[in-house]
């Protein structure tokens, strides 16, 4: 090899790296979004239609007695989170991870996928607005699929598991009733694969995946796989949406 060949070959190999790591560096789930955005145009302004409900009330001047948490994991935490965020009764929504080890709750750690961790969201909320119940259903019809087994949409890997993380025993009984129900009326062609495990932690995920979807409604991932989570909430449980915030 020439000189000259050596030196466009270097330059040739760090133009690509260059491009390459952030791609990379962001995962499946970006470079899925940015693939399929490009054909979702119909769908895109539907999306543009949507209403999304600024930031949550918080849970200053509730006593600790007075809320209630529930743990979810149900594929990438950006979307999921956001559906909840749009509920009534639903006071804090935080996108992290469930599952594995304080020391392994970091993204690109936990993006390996054998860290034992979910992407999970815990939802702090007003049992005197919206039950368990209520966000259980929410949960398995529309914030994700409860029958795709270790991935959701093009995410895939144990870190995007469907999971309940039950704090409670009365909590683990309404998860597995609820499931069976699901089950019995044959709301879905294929077996519901969520685990159903005790909460052992909850560890809250880096800043910048917080509020991702509300801070970030452009971005091509959220375009094409969370926006129309939204627009199905929308339509189907009107009544639970949090009005004029």
């Amino acid at each position: 090899m020439t000189n000259r060949s050596k030196i466009f070959f270097s330059i040739s190999t760090l133009i690509l790296i260059v491009f390459i790591l952030p791609l990379s560096a962001q995962g499946e789930r970006e470079m899925a979004g940015n693939a399929a955005v490009t054909s979702g145009g119909m769908e895109n302004n539907q999306n543009q239609m949507l209403k999304i409900r600024g930031p949550l009330p918080g849970i200053d001047g509730y006593k600790a007695e007075a809320v209630e948490t529930a743990v979810f994991a149900g594929g990438c935490f950006w979307g999921v989170e956001a559906v909840f965020e749009q509920l009534q009764g639903v006071l804090d929504v935080e996108s992290g991870y469930s599952g594995g080890e304080a020391d392994t709750a970091q993204y690109y750690v936990v993006g390996s996928g054998t860290t034992g961790h979910a992407e999970a969201v815990q939802i702090i909320y007003d049992p005197k607005q919206i039950d368990y119940k209520t966000l259980l259903e929410v949960f398995f019809t529309v914030a994700h699929n409860p029958t795709e087994l270790n991935f959701q949409g093009p995410d895939h890997g144990t870190q995007y598991r469907s999971a309940v993380f039950y704090l409670n025993q009365s909590q683990k009984t309404m998860t597995e009733e609820f499931i069976d129900k699901l089950e019995m009326e044959g709301t879905y062609s294929d077996k519901i694969v969520t685990e159903v495990s005790p909460l052992k932690a909850f560890y809250k995920a880096e800043d910048y995946h917080q509020d991702f979807l509300r801070l970030n409604p452009d971005y091509p991932y959220i375009v094409y796989w969370d926006l129309p989570k939204l627009r199905d909430l929308q339509m189907m449980y009107p009544e639970l949406l949090a009005a004029g915030e």
